[in-house]
């Protein structure tokens, strides 16, 4: 569902691009040219590739920790930078381990992982003797990491177990010599706030507070006086602001935040915490995602969503000042940067058409060493695609762009069938960079375009909202319209255009079917919405302060029951005329394994191709390489059956 901060995360993300495809156009009619052979690759090689993600350096800085699903199942790996394999350190069968980071000091580290997908996720520690403990222990609490203290003796986090509705703050001390834990209460939270981050010297809690879908404030909560005080206003009368609280700076005088007053796009602000004076940092054409500082304060990291991928600025922290560091030049997207600490080193991760692999670059030198080889060898990265994006004029005249991926093998004289994808949200984004399942349908001959159709995040703030008030309708409208550039490229068969999409996009899928039901050929719902009103009288508890926003966009399961009935596909099932295959985990918390078997009843009942795939241990995605294997080859399997072979 689309997140009411606009480049929403609790922690900083560095989803990061140096560069990638251009922007275009709707893309002219293709001059005839011979086709080059592909080598087709089944499912199995596609997810013998390994994906890697969560980097920290150790405390000599001569090893990266990591997270990788090379056992089927996301486990945590120590890599030795000057090479040799990944030592397993987890050994998880069923629920993914995301690696959290090493311990300042030794090789203890923090990591997190859910119970079978349900997103209530713990924090626990791994000691180098291989013994585990559950930081955050209890049946029905959500756990997440805010920061180390800078003395390296502690670290911030929050916890709902008092409030399944909302995170209290905690400081946890560790003893480096007997290794135990003891927490204390930093900020106990009865205002409905989202808290984000901590002071390094303790003082402030940062704190947002939702207003609607593209409107948040910011607070400062202050522990030494016991004083909450507005920072940051997302109501301005009649004009919404995005607000976000970024990171404070190392020496605890400023707090480094985001915001979109007067201005479609997202800029940076410092605060000074003691005269309350701004400074505008950095103000480019496209959002500012997010700005952070390294854990040992030396560098400064700004991420800018530059249409569909990251142009990532690096500065190095000289007193007051930040000297721009000049970047290896990378035509790839880059992301998940660190940094060694008390050293030179800036490792990332980085992705094109292949799946991302971890780099190591020297910042004195510019020099750079791949770490990983995530691509199953088997395959020629010849063989995989580069996107491009793509616009188009919609319906009403409004520009949409999205991330086209042509097949080798496409021209005039060799029409393929398409894919129209549709992102999550809603108000996510399709990006350009490595899609394993969009690489496979295209490798099997299937062109993709990943739409960013109205109400989708990084182009303005106008463009934004228009989708408010109007989902399946005015959004879904788009997707139709980029049916008339699919056809337009000259090398896309018309008459064999299907959808598909997970979780909003799941739900944009269902409502194709349904209110356009002529439109496209077949649907592929990955655990979409079918009903508003039990999603949205589902939603998870620690969602809590993001519910009214939720409502205030997509409407009051109460007070807008008759208006959700009527976007909501499950009671229009009866409409559906085109093949559906609908996919599920068992332990989705967001949109309920009861809803998808309701749609797949109903479209059965008339009579239309339906298929149904429940996946055990498994919530709102698919996290293990057995469910992924099963789940892609049922998608292709389907699309060559009604997609391939449609009427035209």
């Amino acid at each position: 569902m689309k997140t009411p901060l606009r480049i929403a995360s609790t922690a900083l993300a560095l989803a990061a691009l140096l560069t990638g495809a251009a922007s275009a156009r709707p893309p002219a009619k293709s001059a005839p040219a011979a086709p080059r052979q592909v080598k087709q690759y089944t499912i199995d090689q596609f997810l013998a590739n390994t994906s890697y993600g969560g980097a920290s350096f150790s405390p000599d800085g001569r090893k990266i920790l990591l997270s990788s699903n090379e056992t089927g199942v996301f486990n945590v790996f120590a890599l030795p930078l000057e090479g040799g394999k990944p030592v397993q350190l987890t050994d998880s069968k069923v629920s993914a381990i995301q690696s959290l980071g090493y311990f300042p000091n030794d090789e203890r580290f923090l990591y997190t992982s859910d119970q079978g997908g349900n997103e209530k996720n713990h924090i626990y520690v791994r000691n180098p003797d291989g013994q585990v403990e559950d930081l955050t222990p209890g049946d029905n609490l959500k756990a997440q990491l805010f920061r180390w203290a800078p003395d390296e003796k502690s670290f911030f986090f929050g916890t709902n177990e008092r409030d399944a509705s909302a995170f209290d703050v905690y400081e946890m001390t560790t003893d480096g010599f007997q290794r135990t834990y003891q927490r204390a209460l930093l900020y106990k939270n009865e205002g409905g706030y989202v808290p984000t981050n901590v002071s390094p010297d303790r003082r402030y809690v940062a704190l947002a507070k939702i207003v609607s879908n593209a409107a948040s404030d910011i607070y400062l909560y202050d522990r030494t006086t016991s004083k909450l005080s507005q920072i940051a206003q997302g109501l301005e009368g009649q004009t919404e602001v995005s607000n976000q609280a970024q990171d404070f700076s190392p020496d605890g005088k400023s707090l480094y935040y985001t915001t979109d007053k007067g201005s479609e796009f997202a800029y940076l602000v410092r605060y000074d915490l003691a005269t309350s004076q701004r400074t505008e940092v950095l103000r480019p054409k496209w959002d500012v995602a997010s700005a952070g500082f390294s854990r040992d304060g030396r560098w400064f990291t700004v991420s800018i969503n530059n249409d569909a991928k990251t142009e990532l600025r690096v500065f190095q922290v000289q007193g007051s000042a930040m000297k721009p560091v000049k970047l290896p030049a990378i035509q790839a997207d880059i992301n998940g940067v660190i940094f060694q600490p008390r050293g030179s080193l800036m490792a990332f991760y980085a992705e094109a058409a292949g799946p991302r692999d971890l780099y190591v670059s020297d910042l004195k030198t510019g020099k750079i060493r791949q770490l990983t080889h995530a691509l199953n060898p088997a395959i020629d990265p010849k063989d995989l695609v580069s996107p491009q994006v793509v616009r188009f004029k919609s319906y009403d005249g409004i520009e949409i762009p999205g991330v086209l991926y042509k097949p080798l093998s496409a021209s005039p004289s060799a029409r393929v069938p398409a894919v129209l994808s549709v992102h999550g949200g809603p108000g996510g984004q399709s990006r350009v960079g490595y899609s394993g399942l969009n690489q496979f349908l295209v490798n099997h001959g299937y062109a993709v375009y990943a739409i960013n159709n109205r109400g989708s995040s990084g182009y303005g703030k106008t463009f934004y909202a228009m989708d408010d008030r109007k989902h399946g309708d005015a959004d879904l409208d788009d997707c139709v319209a980029s049916k008339k550039m699919l056809a337009a490229t000259g090398w896309v068969d018309p008459g064999h255009i299907g959808i598909l999409g997970g979780s909003y996009g799941g739900y944009m899928v269902l409502a194709a079917l349904a209110f356009r039901p002529r439109e496209f050929a077949a649907g592929v719902d990955m655990f979409g919405v079918s009903n508003w009103l039990r999603t949205l009288e589902s939603i998870p508890a620690w969602w809590g302060p993001q519910r009214d926003a939720l409502y205030k966009e997509l409407g009051d399961p109460k007070a807008d029951a008759d208006y959700l009935k009527k976007i909501s596909p499950l009671f229009h099932a009866e409409q559906i005329e085109r093949p559906l295959i609908v996919l599920q985990g068992e332990n989705d918390p967001r949109v309920l394994k009861a809803e998808s078997q309701e749609i797949v009843d109903k479209v059965k009942k008339k009579g239309v191709p339906v298929e149904f795939l429940l996946f055990p241990n498994e919530g709102h995605g698919f996290a293990r390489k057995e469910t992924q294997e099963k789940a892609y080859k049922a998608t292709l399997d389907f699309l060559d059956k009604y997609l391939k072979g449609a009427a035209s």
